[in-house]
């Protein structure tokens, strides 16, 4: 029986909503002043069906009006209410009656008012939920899609149609960004004002915006994260397409709580929400003046290729100031080439700069500024032009523009231009920012935004360059095995906080390098151990219950003979009964002393309460805390992302060797970073961890000292924050048997997976591929790198990507097929494809691959999976019906359809009840 089509349309998206075609306006109002009324009179312009309700009126603006959403005589697409608070529950209520699929709530009085509040609003959300409603708001000012004139808020003007998407959470803030956008000409696709986040989250608007075509860049003002995984799985896949620029509100310290490791006094919030930004290309700005001057460069022109900008003036002090912002934010000043020094020589006066920024001197009139124009648009070393306009005796900022526009429409790199001036200059900024070229009213402003252009793809790149793969499966499960073996037996003691020696064993679980410790329960034991090893030695407290060893005089360095250690041995006694307790002393580890010296550096993760695990890194020692030389990310990384934490330190200059220490080995400081993130990830049980010192010394990379303080363990570890980006599903992993014997791994997917990929597509026919991809695709398209890295660099939240490898002598070597479940956003399914090479069809392994994709869906709580198949594709239709979906030809899209009801199977077996 084939699955009902609403199974499969019906979505808990917002995209089931918007843009509305009938609209029921809940308040409305003829009431002058009021917002029921603003509201009426900006939804009559739009145009669609409106349908005003309120019970004390049985005509608005000469429209029936009905006493309840529930006695409107049609489907509502959307249900906007201003209204009190305290009615808003039943008239949530009513919508869920009258199958509303999307509610946007503007009135006011929830959380925002106190406990009070919080309690309607989770009444509201708990009535939308049961009923498959979702809701913006409340607390907002609604929403508007200029591109279909539907302004459903009660703010007086439209925007233009545009390019930007603006989101912002403070509706004050909003309402002043688009009155902006009338002064300046600038344009919007659309205005999402989203107060207190109850429901709707960053993520779901961000998804939305993701499929539409009229959006370049997304601005968001935003006070709350709300829910991260959302916000960051969203941010990931869509910086892919568009830039996000984000205004958060709130950099100060206050609020900060001490934590036990230094890692915990070190991360706060705000710093936590910034590496997230960095590790999902998302760019956070500071000011409204930067969020406006970036949001037209970002929407208008492409972002540049290098750094390299090249400046074009008729004042040699806004050129200036203009070169100090540009290399102060990571840009750089183009240095001209001979040919284009000659060309402009030949007609510029004798007095010109002969140098990048080119002044033509505040007499240039619009000739001048034509020719050097052309000339500076022809300059190969430059990534793009600022052209730099004050109005002088000989200037005509008008014509000058026109000319500027003229030339624009033949260059392909960034070009901004910056009038200085009023009133006088303001007719030639329309000229320019109606031909899209981005205006700045000053050369600073100009600067900084194609530096901010430039960075924002340099740190895409970064992101999504090609890893190396540091860690297999079997070394992670291994490691996962052995920790929580040692997590249990320590679990009936109940400790929170491990010793130093416990801790070490746990990092070298997970292929960390450490110094060989040995437990002393006594002054023998520690002078027989020291003498195993070789003097000199270190003697450190062994304890459960002190962090900080050194700050009770616990670490005695340099122990170089037998008096000496028992010596040590006593004072490290007597220094825990005075500072703590006689219990608090569990004898003394001893540690050969390392020669070398080094740079130390700290190596830490805590537990963030709403991203989860983070990871902090930089310089390190006992003045840790005094030079706070760190940088935070969010874990699992891959070497490209922790070459991109290490670079962000300023001790990451010392590793190229000063002063007699030998350059660090980067790629094996890049495992060691990549390894502990693996460690965060994957042993949620773990609160925080200190690595302080890790010593660096050329290729030895090792931890000195280690601290892990736990969750306490009568915590339920589900309950436990998991990290914000999902790592890489291990539970997916199989290991299987083709029809003609051959060994297969099949597992999900992984960054480091690329060249493997490309090797992969080699082996596809274009009938493959047409299968596949419902078109032909060259195989230089197919393994682009952009194209790939979206493939590889996987968000195992929204999908799992299978890949299947031979395995020889129980090593995994070239793919052979890739099976993809991707998750619709907002329903509670999700599509099926598999391609597979030429040679290895027809053995068995579409099979395998859909029965694992079909298990998968079954663990990750979907409803259903469908498949789409071209009619020629009769392989694919076979292993689909042999597989328990039902296979029907839709006359829409002249496509096969397979579906399958994944709540009528066994979770346990996979099997239909």
């Amino acid at each position: 029986m084939q699955i009902s089509s609403k199974l499969i349309v019906g979505t808990y998206g917002i995209r089931n909503f918007l843009p509305p075609k009938r609209v029921a306006l809940v308040g409305a109002s003829e009431q002058p002043f009021s917002v029921g009324r603003a509201l009426m009179e900006n939804l009559i312009k739009w145009g669609g069906i409106l349908y005003p309700v309120n019970p004390n009126h049985a005509e608005i603006f000469g429209r029936k009006s009905y006493p309840t959403i529930k006695d409107v005589p049609s489907s509502i697409d959307l249900a906007i209410i201003a209204t009190p608070a305290i009615t808003v529950p039943q008239i949530i209520e009513d919508c869920v009656h009258a199958s509303v699929k999307g509610a946007v709530i503007i009135s006011a009085g929830f959380k925002e008012i106190g406990e009070a509040g919080r309690l309607l609003e989770q009444k509201v959300v708990e009535i939308a939920r049961r009923g498959g409603l979702r809701i913006i708001g409340p607390n907002c000012v609604g929403i508007m899609l200029p591109s279909v004139q539907f302004n459903g808020t009660f703010l007086p003007q439209m925007p233009k149609v545009g390019h930007i998407a603006f989101l912002s959470q403070s509706g004050a803030l909003g309402a002043a960004v688009l009155d902006w956008s009338l002064s300046r000409d600038i344009g919007f696709s659309a205005f999402f004002s989203l107060g207190s986040l109850a429901d709707v989250d960053w993520g779901d608007i961000l998804f939305y915006l993701a499929e539409d075509h009229l959006t370049r860049v997304i601005l968001i003002y935003m006070e709350s994260i709300g829910d991260p995984a959302s916000f960051l799985s969203a941010a990931r896949q869509l910086n892919f397409q568009k830039p996000i620029l984000v205004l958060k509100a709130g950099r100060s310290k206050e609020g900060s709580q001490a934590a036990l490791s230094h890692t915990g006094s070190m991360t706060g919030s705000d710093a936590v929400l910034d590496a997230a930004f960095l590790r999902t290309g998302v760019l956070r700005v500071d000011s409204f003046s930067e969020f406006f001057s970036l949001a037209s460069f970002f929407s208008q022109r492409p972002l540049p290729l290098g750094p390299k900008l090249a400046i074009l003036t008729n004042a040699g002090g806004a050129g200036v100031l203009a070169t100090d912002k540009l290399v102060l934010t990571g840009g750089k000043l183009a240095e001209l080439s001979e040919a284009t020094i000659r060309k402009l020589d030949a007609f510029l006066p004798p007095a010109w700069s002969h140098a990048n920024p080119v002044d033509i001197l505040g007499d240039a009139d619009v000739e001048r500024y034509r020719k050097a124009l052309e000339i500076l648009l022809e300059e190969e070393n430059a990534d793009g032009l600022l052209v730099i306009l004050t109005k002088q005796a000989m200037t005509k900022p008008k014509e000058t523009a026109q000319e500027v526009a003229l030339l624009a429409k033949h260059y392909s790199k960034p070009l901004l231009c910056c009038w200085m001036g009023g009133e006088s200059v303001s007719e030639s900024r329309r000229i320019l920012e109606k031909e899209g070229i981005p205006t700045f009213d000053f050369p600073e402003e100009a600067a900084q935004s194609f530096s901010f252009g430039w960075l924002h793809r340099k740190n895409f790149s970064a992101i999504y360059e090609t890893p190396i793969l540091v860690s297999s499966s079997e070394e992670i499960l291994k490691a996962k095995k052995n920790t929580q073996e040692l997590l249990s037996k320590l679990k009936e003691k109940n400790l929170t906080l491990l010793t130093e020696y416990q801790s070490k064993e746990i990092l070298r679980f997970y292929g960390i390098g450490v110094n060989e410790t040995f437990l002393a329960k006594n002054e023998q034991e520690a002078v027989s151990i020291a003498e195993e090893i070789g003097y000199p030695v270190v003697a450190k407290l062994n304890s459960t219950k002190i962090s900080h060893k050194s700050d009770v005089g616990g670490v005695i360095l340099g122990i170089s003979d037998k008096a000496s250690l028992e010596k040590a041995f006593r004072k490290i006694r007597e220094n825990t009964i005075k500072h703590a307790s006689e219990s608090a002393f569990e004898g003394v580890s001893i540690q050969r002393m390392i020669s070398e010296k080094g740079i130390e550096l700290i190596l830490g993760g805590t537990t963030d309460p709403q991203f989860g695990p983070v990871m902090l890194f930089g310089s390190g020692g006992m003045f840790v805390e005094i030079y706070k030389d760190n940088a935070l990310a969010l874990p699992p990384l891959t070497t490209a992302l922790s070459s991109i934490l290490i670079n962000r330190t300023k001790i990451a200059k010392a590793f190229h060797g000063f002063r007699g220490i030998p350059p660090v080995d980067i790629r094996k400081l890049n495992e060691t970073l990549v390894r502990f993130s693996e460690l965060l990830v994957y042993e949620t049980r773990i609160k925080e961890i200190d690595i302080n010192p890790l010593l660096v010394y050329g290729s030895m990379v090792i931890a000195l000292d280690a601290r892990i303080v736990p969750h306490s363990f009568t915590i339920d570890e589900s309950t436990i924050r998991p990290p914000a980006i999902r790592p890489y599903p291990l539970e997916y992993i199989w290991k299987e048997r083709l029809l003609d014997g051959t060994s297969v791994l099949i597992r999900p997917i992984r960054p480091e997976d690329e060249p493997l990929m490309i090797e992969f597509h080699k082996g596809l026919s274009q009938e493959s591929v047409y299968y596949r991809y419902f078109q032909n695709l060259s195989f230089e398209e197919r393994v682009d790198h952009l194209r790939l890295s979206r493939i590889c660099f996987s968000d195992y939240n929204i999908e799992i990507v299978l890949v299947a490898q031979i395995l020889v002598a129980d090593q995994p070597r070239e793919i052979i097929g890739v099976g993809r479940l991707g998750k619709y956003h907002g329903f509670e399914g999700a599509e099926f494809a598999i391609i597979i090479q030429d040679q290895w069809q027809h053995k068995g392994l579409g099979t395998l691959l859909l029965r694992k994709l079909k298990e998968i869906g079954l663990k990750e709580k979907l409803a259903w999976i469908i498949g789409r198949m071209l009619p020629l594709n009769e392989s694919m239709k076979k292993i689909a019906d042999k597989e328990g979906f039902v296979v029907y030809f839709d006359e829409s899209s002249q496509e096969y359809i397979a579906e399958l009801d994944l709540r009528k199977m066994d979770s346990r077996t996979g099997a239909n009840e």
